[in-house]
Order: C-alpha cells, then structure tokens, then sequence
C-alpha cells in the first residue's frame, strides 16, 4: 500500500465533522481455520466490523459518525428515515440517536408477514432505544419514500430542524466511512504478512464505494467482490460510480472511478430481498459451529454463501488468502428463528 497517499486520505478525512460512535477501531482481522477446513478451501480471514462497538455493532455505526456530525452541524434536533422492520442500519442509528439526544422517526418496510405484528431483532431494539417506529402497510418502497417526506415536511411545520440522511448531496459520507475501512483492512494484512487478492462484503452502495475508493487510492492490489442483497438493482452500478466520485471530490483526492471498477453479483439474493435462502442459512449455521461466530440470514449468510460457491466452482486459489468483511447484523437472527431452527 501507498503510504503517502493514505497520509494524504487520514488528513483529508481530519478536515470533516466526525462524532466518536465507534468504541473499536481498528476492528480485528482474525483467521478462520474451522470454517476454512469445512470448505475445503483456501486461508479465510474475517473483519470484524460487527465489533464496531455501539448497539451490537456493525457497519453503519462508521457511517454515522459522518452523516449524524453532518446533521448536528446543520442544526437538527429530529431524523427521519426509513428502511425494513428488521433494518441494521435503523437500529444502530435508534442507538446514535438516543446518545446524541436527537428525536428519531422510523417509517419502516415490512418484508414478510410477520414483520407486521412481532416485535423482535432489530425491530424491537428500535423501540428499546426510543424511536418512533411505523410500520407501514406493505413494503412498496416508492410508497415509504413518499411517507418519509411528508412526514419530514409535517415535523418541519412543527418547528422541528429535520435531518435526512442518505440523500443525493450527503451519500457519499457513508462511503468515505468505507474507504477509511478500506485503508484500515490493507493495513493489517500488510502487518500480518497477508496478501489477500479479495475482500468479499455484502453491499449494495455505499459500503462497496468506500471500500474500493479506499483500496484503490492506496494502490491495494486488493479487489472487492460485492455481494448484492437485493435482486434486480441495475442502477447499483452507476450508484456505487457516482458515490465514488463524489466521496474523492468531498476529500480532494485526484482518482476517478467507472463501472468496470465495481463487482457486484446479485444471484445470490434468492426469492428477495429479506427472504432467506437454503445456502444462506446453512451458511449462518456452518459460521456459527466452527468460529463461534454469528452472521445473519439475509446479508452476511448470502454473502458467505457466494464465497463457499466460488471455493467449489476453483473460483479461489488455494494457497490464497481471502477476507469476508462482516458488516453486522446478529440481532436479526432472532427474527428469523424459524427459519434457522428447521434443518
């Protein structure tokens, strides 16, 4: 790696409003030896970015360390935002929210039946850690979008200052949160003696963006295999492009990226977005019984999935090692028990 040029992103980086939400950073780069023997494949390592610290950890919680200093800096008092019943991100942001005193408005997606009427995972920590949730009546994402911005606008006429996070002019500091990830994994393989050729990581935006925005500004021969949560996103690409960009114009660094520099494969979603697979809760279990580790059944689980498929097809080097970046999400588990429990 370029150590230069990651001086140059550190300071770059200094220059922005950051709130100290992460209580472990770096988060540990550790071998799987068990799981690794399970597959019959080559050295796998795991980034532990569900040990960010903060509400069971996970990757949003460096992201909002950027958007919510963002949000403070901009004078708000209320966030609204949205995702699924089960949302990672939701619930790590209920959390940021709750120690920084802002009013948190939740509109959220239920993607199965059951996300109507129990209260469990990610759903019920929301509401442990006081936001105010709605579940909406079906999980027509048009529909919530339109809910988010009447609700932001009714809240407004109330004389509260509301933050969106996630928009158009301010993505990119979820992805500036990643590329820092990126500069940090590289880092260690380096000291650990590692020179691993992919990292793989559930992704579907912003996670992917900053990690390749990261990686490819230090010159990491390190490439990023994202595996896409959701099924038929084909604007995931100019998405991740555009963030990209965005984030290296935001810090001032002179790269500029194109689709080409995305890999990012959604054949691995199954039925939809939110529904587990047979290969991804196997995966869940198999991660569980060797490392004593726990993934959830609709990012991470598919993710380990595709890895476990590219092991079988000699997609992997033998002698190589890989890296899986886990993003969090364990609380969802105990949504989908169910599902885990029937063999």
């Amino acid at each position: 790696m370029n150590e230069d040029k990651a001086a140059r992103f550190a300071a770059a980086l200094a220059g922005l409003p950051r709130l100290p939400l992460a209580s472990v950073r770096p988060t540990p780069l550790e071998p799987m030896p068990r799981l690794s023997a399970q597959m019959g494949g080559p050295p796998l390592y795991i980034k532990r970015d569900d040990l960010t610290g903060m509400a069971f950890g996970g990757n949003k919680t460096r992201m909002l360390e950027f958007s919510l200093a963002d949000a403070l800096a901009k004078g708000a008092d209320t966030i609204v935002c949205g995702s699924a019943v089960q949302s990672n991100y939701c619930r790590q942001m209920a959390a940021a929210c709750a120690r920084l005193g802002l009013d948190l408005h939740l509109l959220l997606r239920p993607i199965r039946p059951i996300d109507r009427v129990e209260c469990q995972g990610n759903h019920l920590l929301q509401r442990l850690f006081g936001a105010q949730v709605t579940v909406l009546p079906d999980s027509d994402m048009d529909a919530q979008q339109e809910a988010l911005t009447a609700r932001a606008a009714e809240l407004t006429a109330q004389g509260r200052r509301v933050y969106r996070p996630r928009q158009d002019d301010t993505l990119d500091l979820d992805a500036i949160a990643y590329a820092e990830v990126g500069i940090e994994l590289a880092r260690q393989c380096r000291d650990l003696g590692l020179q691993p050729r992919r990292v793989y990581v559930s992704a579907l935006d912003t996670t992917q963006a900053g990690l390749v925005l990261g990686l490819r500004w230090i010159d990491s021969p390190i490439a990023v295999r994202g595996i896409c949560p959701f099924r038929d996103w084909p604007r995931r690409f100019d998405d991740m492009v555009r963030v990209a960009n965005q984030g290296a114009v935001r810090l001032g660094l002179d790269i500029a990226f194109t689709a080409a520099d995305f890999d990012n494969d959604d054949s691995y979603v199954g039925d939809a977005y939110g529904l587990p697979t047979a290969a991804g809760l196997a995966a869940v279990r198999a991660v569980a019984r060797t490392e004593g580790i726990l993934i959830d059944p609709v990012y991470t689980g598919k993710t380990i999935a595709a890895l476990w498929d590219d092991v079988r097809r000699g997609q992997l080097p033998a002698d190589e090692p890989v890296v899986f970046l886990h993003t969090g999400g364990a609380p969802a588990l105990f949504g989908y028990a169910a599902e885990l429990l029937s063999e």
